[in-house]
């Protein structure tokens, strides 16, 4: 393939001009006005790949093909003539006649060189333009038949003619000038052509052109139009080169500006340093995070980056946004507890007794607390444990998490995970982003002072994912005592120990954690409060709670048991005292604008006084029979917020073995109710019921309530006994709940009674 390579070792002469910018390729030497070439009609033809060479044009070039060499060899033997035809597609190794184009240049060689890896070195001149009539040859080497094209020597002179060259030199001129390669030669020797065609050769020899319009100039004849198609190509270089010259200058500005910034910020130094004016260095500012950094005490490996970067923030201007990106962060890694903990209470009586105060019954989770206390007490170095809260709302679970920060004697700090999508907010976010942070991992960290606060991660059940990543995945690390002695956070991008941390999570269900997760936690369940335990709730806690906030001294308010107990059963119904506390507080608020009014208390509220208040009831219990009727069971439904106690109803009629079931059934319970169907079929005998019920009757199952969704499988053996007593006619006892899964290939029928 032949290339471009530098002339000046293969000049014949001096007489040699280069114009291009790179100083690769392009001069011209002119041959003499009456020197007459006789170029044979049958030339040997050496196909270049990315090159097209002009008319007076010296060029070195490189031949490497064999074909070529062998063309080479013929020219030399001969005329020392050569047709160059430029391929249309470079790729092409081995080109035909359709592979080149058929206008092209005649050249003289002046000059040629064999080289060691075998390729040849050679150095042309263009004589002529000429096009090539046709490939006589094409083995072992081309052969065209050529016709030159001869250049048009008189040419007319005009206004028009004067002002396209004159535009010619002054484009060339002003192009140079932007390179910063102008000089008086290259203007003389531009104003000594006063040929239009030889101008556009020396011109376009020296323009970075594509391919395609080096040919198209080569292509025309006539000079004054191929000296207008060279204007066009010099008005757009003029604007390429005058953009370029732009953006090197708008550099060079910025550049210049940030060392006359550097020179005088060390001359003000160096004028403040002679004053003794220490306190206006600006150098305080580093040596103070320096010192920070010293007593944060900072792990071997975070001590090496934190010098790294602070050697980095020392050689940079301070306005950089670089170095307010490195500033922020040595602060980071100077504020955070490496090696500040708090101490821990293990006074385990004094422990009980705080709980105690805090939270009435929970005696699961309280002796959970006691245990980790005795075990710390005994075992210092032991790792902490991951306790997953799980109950209904309102029981206390996050309030609980406070109690046990009191209790142990730590900092606590909550952090809401329920609709957390972005992973970024564990791990945080990497510092090539513009605003990042760490994540809310170590941010709580930071916030709490020590390296071994209770963090409380609220609602984990609600934890989402989507295209920014999977939080809980991220959590998998952080609530690993294995594993989280070396949490990397990706903003801190070094290991930070979170195994003294002491973490709680809640949850109200366990479906909707991913197993994974779920296997790092210890489950303990938070059952729904019953009647005496709200109670007792809303004496020693809700009470004085809602009348301080509303306003109301301790003695303002008289109410005895039996008005809080209508309150809990006539006004809420929950598992936990969320809505308890939330009516003690309007009751609160209607008495204390009483008293706002004028009207002196203290107020009493009883039965009537407190229908006046809150108004009717809104939940009343439904009145138990002394005997059920045949057909109705008494069942017990798990809810998010406790559980219910449902009926359920079957009749029969005559028919021919439909069962319709109404009350929003799901599929499961759907599938219960068949299953019950199958046990009384196959155990009628047992039973006493006529075993072709199924073909006899219709039977209708019925579970009130209707409006209400209700699945699940535990309804199995209340259905069963439902319709048992239907088609045995026998009336269940009205006292009895009861639940459990129906089992219809087993001798039992369920397999959970209560």
């Amino acid at each position: 393939m032949p290339n471009s390579f530098d002339p000046n070792s293969l000049l014949p002469d001096p007489a040699f001009l280069d114009l291009h910018a790179s100083g690769e390729q392009s001069g011209l030497g002119e041959a003499k006005e009456d020197q007459k070439l006789e170029v044979p009609s049958r030339l040997p033809v050496l196909p270049v790949r990315d090159v097209v060479i002009f008319n007076y044009t010296i060029m070195p070039l490189f031949v490497g093909r064999e074909a070529s060499a062998l063309a080479v060899e013929k020219a030399l033997s001969g005329s020392r003539y050569l047709m160059i035809l430029t391929q249309k597609d470079e790729r092409v190794e081995n080109p035909t006649a359709e592979d080149l184009y058929d206008v092209g240049t005649v050249v003289m060689i002046m000059r040629m060189l064999k080289l060691p890896d075998g390729r040849i070195k050679l150095l042309v001149q263009g004589v002529s333009r000429a096009k090539a009539l046709s490939i006589v040859q094409e083995k072992p080497y081309l052969e065209a038949e050529v016709e030159t094209l001869p250049e048009q020597e008189d040419v007319p002179t005009s206004v028009e003619l004067e002002a396209i060259m004159r535009l010619a030199r002054e484009q060339s001129e002003r192009i140079l000038s932007l390179r910063g390669i102008a000089s008086p030669d290259i203007t003389n020797v531009l104003a000594s052509i006063d040929h239009p065609g030889r101008l556009a050769d020396l011109i376009a020899s020296n323009l970075r052109l594509r391919l395609s319009e080096a040919q198209q100039l080569i292509a025309t004849t006539n000079p004054v139009e191929r000296l207008r198609k060279v204007n066009e190509l010099l008005s757009k270089e003029a604007e390429v080169a005058s953009m370029q010259a732009q953006i090197q200058e708008s550099a060079r500005e910025g550049i210049d500006k940030a060392q006359r910034e550097y020179f005088l910020r060390e001359q003000l130094k160096a004028i403040r340093k002679e004053l003794g004016d220490t306190a206006a260095d600006e150098d305080d500012d580093t040596e103070d995070l320096a010192q920070a950094l010293k007593k944060a005490k900072l792990p071997p490996d975070a001590e090496k980056e934190a010098r790294k970067q602070l050697r980095r923030l020392k050689a940079m201007p301070g306005e950089s946004s670089e170095a307010t990106v490195i500033r922020t962060y040595l602060e980071w890694l100077s504020e955070l507890p490496w090696e500040v903990l708090s101490k821990d209470r293990l006074n385990i009586t004094k422990a009980a007794a705080i709980l105690n105060e805090d939270h009435y019954g929970l005696e699961k989770v309280k002796d959970r607390i006691l245990e980790f206390l005795a075990i710390k007490k005994l075992n210092p170095n032991s790792k902490s444990p991951i306790l997953c809260f799980v109950g209904p709302p309102g029981v206390g679970k996050t309030s609980l998490g406070r109690s046990i920060a009191r209790s142990l004697g730590r900092k606590f700090q909550r952090m809401s995970v329920g609709g957390v999508r972005d992973e970024a907010e564990i791990r945080g976010h990497r510092r090539t982003y513009v605003g990042a942070m760490p994540g809310r991992i170590i941010q709580s960290i930071r916030q709490a002072g020590t390296r071994n606060p209770v963090i409380m991660l609220d609602e984990i059940d609600k934890i989402g994912s989507d295209y920014r990543g999977d939080p809980s995945s991220a959590l998998l690390e952080v609530l690993d005592p294995e594993q989280n002695n070396t949490f990397s956070d990706h903003y801190l991008n070094m290991p930070f120990d979170l195994s003294k941390v002491m973490f709680i999570c809640t949850a109200n269900v366990l479906e909707t954690i991913p197993r994974p997760l779920l296997d790092r936690m210890e489950l303990i369940r938070l059952p729904g409060y019953t009647q005496q335990e709200k109670l007792n709730i809303a004496k020693k806690y809700l009470l004085s709670r809602q009348t301080s906030e509303n306003g109301l001294k301790p003695h303002d308010l008289v109410i005895d048991d039996t008005v809080l107990n209508r309150i809990i059963g006539e006004y809420t119904r929950e598992a936990g005292v969320r809505n308890l506390e939330r009516e003690i507080g309007s009751l609160c608020r209607k008495l204390a604008r009483k008293k706002a009014s004028g009207t002196k208390g203290p107020f009493v509220v009883d039965e009537k006084e407190l229908h006046a208040l809150l108004g009717a009831p809104r939940f009343l219990d439904e009145d138990l029979e002394a005997e059920a009727a045949p057909g109705v069971a008494v069942g017990l439904a798990w809810t998010p917020a406790g559980g219910e106690v449902l009926q359920v109803e079957v009749s029969t009629m005559q028919g021919k073995g439909g069962i319709q079931l109404t009350g929003q059934l799901g599929d499961v319970m759907k599938e219960s109710a068949q299953a019950a169907v199958s046990y009384a079929r196959a155990q009628a005998r047992k039973l006493h019921i006529d075993p072709d019920f199924h073909s006899k009757l219709d039977i209708h199952i019925h579970v009130p309530a209707g409006a209400t969704p209700k699945d699940g499988p535990s309804a199995g053996v209340t259905l069963a006994t439902a319709l048992i007593s239907a088609l045995s006619e026998t009336p269940v006892a009205a006292n009895l709940c009861m639940t459990g899964e129906i089992n219809p290939a087993r001798k039992s029928a369920a397999r959970g009674w209560y």
